[in-house]
């Protein structure tokens, strides 16, 4: 299995990115265009679009010939489409969370009967969500997966999927953990409130993050484009799951900040209102294992967390130093 991202795409291939305006589209539109490819990104607002390739008007709800066109002879079409759900738990945004990402999938999937050569794959992000609150359970691909919110807003999100591909394309889904990053997700905002004091663990502290560094998910994304045997359903998070605990008392160490208040779950859900968050995303967690792009040969580069946080935030703070120096996940 050849999982070397500076690997040519086959052909110069075209990779058509749905909804890849956030920081894991940025940096996959960037991975495309260096490996050779050329990346087409479908967003509902190009004029704001500041990274490599093109940025093509969608609006994520119905097919239009004006980006239908892109998927023609395309190499592959990557959905990374859908409404954050780092949002207010309410039912209206619940409702939303769930359209935006059927919907997408739905007017992809009309999208591609009005080509003639639809891309040879379709790679679908979801989310590990899909396993829903699952303690101290392992959860590799063939775990059970509960009712209840946010469970079946992923498995409408992957049969959606289902009824929208042409039956001659592979497809790939990637349930996505939480992705670290430099100009995007969480990881920033973790790392302000453990530099003001306050990076002890939130809730219990046992929940688990399955975490994955954005240069591997890239690397995964790339993988899943290019490798014929990555078909199906994968897990896409690092080896190495940790507790909220774990994961706060390392990033306050390569921070070097000594101490941090905890955040007990009933002020986490009182002050979760008033910052439009819903506390489940903090007093949640799974414990995800890639097994099944393991077992295909992926190689991850960045297996320990506190590695992986040193890359990211005493890099960047490093380089924010020297004026002009363009970084990978900028926003």
């Amino acid at each position: 299995m050849n999982s070397d991202p500076e690997t040519k795409l086959a052909n110069n291939g075209r990779v058509v990115i749905a909804g890849g305006s956030g920081f894991l589209g940025r940096a996959l539109a960037e991975a495309v265009e260096k490996s050779g490819g050329e990346a087409v990104v479908l967003t509902r607002r190009p004029s704001d679009w500041k990274g490599l390739g093109r940025a093509v008007f969608w609006d994520g709800i119905r097919a239009e010939e004006s980006w239908a066109t892109e998927l023609d002879g395309a190499a592959a079409l990557v959905n990374l489409a859908g409404r954050s759900v780092d949002c207010r738990r309410s039912r209206r945004n619940y409702d939303e969370i769930l359209r935006s990402r059927v919907e997408s999938c739905e007017a992809l999937g009309e999208a591609l009967r009005l080509v003639y050569r639809p891309p040879a794959v379709w790679v679908q992000a979801t989310s590990l969500a899909i396993y829903g609150d699952a303690g101290d359970r392992v959860c590799d691909e063939s775990a059970f997966v509960p009712e209840g919110f946010p469970s079946d807003v992923c498995v409408a999100w992957e049969e959606a999927l289902g009824r929208a591909l042409r039956p001659e394309m592979r497809w790939a889904v990637l349930r996505i953990g939480f992705v670290l990053g430099r100009g995007g997700g969480a990881l920033p905002t973790l790392a302000r409130l453990a530099r003001l004091g306050l990076g002890g663990p939130i809730g219990s502290g046992r929940q688990w993050i399955s975490w994955i560094h954005a240069d591997d998910m890239t690397r995964l994304f790339l993988e899943a484009i290019r490798n014929p045997s990555v078909h199906g359903i994968c897990n896409a998070t690092g080896l190495q799951p940790v507790t909220n605990a774990e994961f706060m008392e390392t990033l306050r160490r390569v921070l070097k900040v000594p101490v941090g208040m905890p955040a007990p779950a009933p002020l986490v859900r009182m002050a979760a209102p008033f910052l439009d968050t819903d506390p489940d995303l903090a007093l949640r967690g799974r414990r995800g294992l890639p097994c099944r792009i393991h077992g295909l040969g992926f190689r991850f580069r960045h297996h320990e967390l506190e590695d992986a946080l040193a890359d990211l935030l005493l890099a960047t703070r490093s380089e924010a130093k020297q004026p002009g120096l363009v970084q990978t996940f900028a926003r």
